[in-house]
């Protein structure tokens, strides 16, 4: 895990699963994707974070999706790991994507990075109701 240190305390705690940085660091499917059914572009308007997720749809179902994520190391590894999610679901599956089951895939994030989980789920419902 990577180690970040609390204010001036001193203390340390994990701040990034295995999961997270192995995302982030070898992300999955990142890019433009030319042959697109869809684009989307999401914002969190807190943080700044943006995630753009392309789609391909073949006979009904996700056959290839792809980011472009400006933002924090969380917000990378959420947009890289939803596009494996999405991989082979149908639009309305798609649009069923929660926080949680990102969160848990990666390890489970913490509070003060849960909101890259919904910037991903966001993504995922805009390409959902786009893709109908």
């Amino acid at each position: 895990m990577g180690i970040a240190v609390c204010g001036n305390s001193g203390h340390t705690f994990p701040m990034y699963s295995e999961a997270v940085l192995d995302h982030f660091q070898n992300p999955r499917n990142a890019g433009i994707l030319d042959t697109a059914t869809a684009t989307v572009s999401v914002e969190n308007p807190v943080c700044g974070d943006i995630l753009e997720l392309s789609a391909r749809l073949d006979q009904g179902r996700i056959a290839e999706a792809r980011f472009r994520t400006r933002g924090c190391v969380t917000a990378m590894a959420c947009s890289s790991l939803l596009t494996e999610v999405l991989r082979g679901k149908t639009p309305a599956e798609a649009g069923g994507i929660t926080p949680e089951q990102l969160s848990n895939a990666l390890g489970g994030l913490p509070p003060a990075t849960l909101h890259a989980a919904q910037l991903a789920r966001d993504a995922a419902q805009a390409l959902a109701a786009k893709l109908k």
